[in-house]
Parts: structure tokens; C-alpha cells; sequence
């Protein structure tokens, strides 16, 4: 699976992508190909967020021998790496 950033564009009254031709030929997709879209949130994380994932994930009392700010800049690196 690769990971392509595309712009939506409005076309009438729907929008739509734009594939980039290498991805075209790679998949072999013509008029009527189905395929299948991931979305990811650009929004990024609060610590709220963060805090309320690892009690669902049971991760809290681990949490607390950590650095916080170290483990929050390890996953601002992993999820928006282009911020740096």
C-alpha cells in the first residue's frame, strides 16, 4: 500500500481526487475502477486526546514513569513528520 497526499476538487456538485499517473499505470485503474480511500484527520492531537487513548488502551499507570514531553515530541515525530 503506498501513501499518496492528493487535493479534493470540486466537480459540480461533488468532489473528487486526482491520482497521479504513476499510480494509475502502478494499479492499472480505468474509468470505473473502484477503489478504496483511507482518510486521516489532519487535526492533530491534544494531550487530552492522548491521556484519554491510553486509559482506553490501559497504557495510564505505564505512562507515569515516563518523560512526557520526550514521549509527546516521539509521537509528534511519528504522526507529522513534516513539522520539523
Amino acid at each position: 500500500m503506498e501513501q499518496i497526499n492528493v487535493k479534493v476538487k470540486k466537480w459540480g456538485n461533488s468532489f473528487g481526487v486526482v491520482l497521479p499517473i504513476r499510480i494509475v499505470e502502478k494499479e492499472r485503474l480505468k474509468e470505473g475502477s473502484e477503489i478504496t480511500l483511507t482518510m486521516q484527520s489532519r487535526k492533530k492531537m491534544t494531550v487530552g486526546d492522548l491521556m484519554r487513548i491510553s486509559k482506553e488502551l490501559g497504557l495510564d499507570k505505564a505512562l507515569k514513569d515516563i518523560d512526557t514531553q520526550k514521549a509527546l515530541r516521539e509521537v509528534d515525530k511519528a504522526f507529522w513528520p513534516e513539522d520539523e
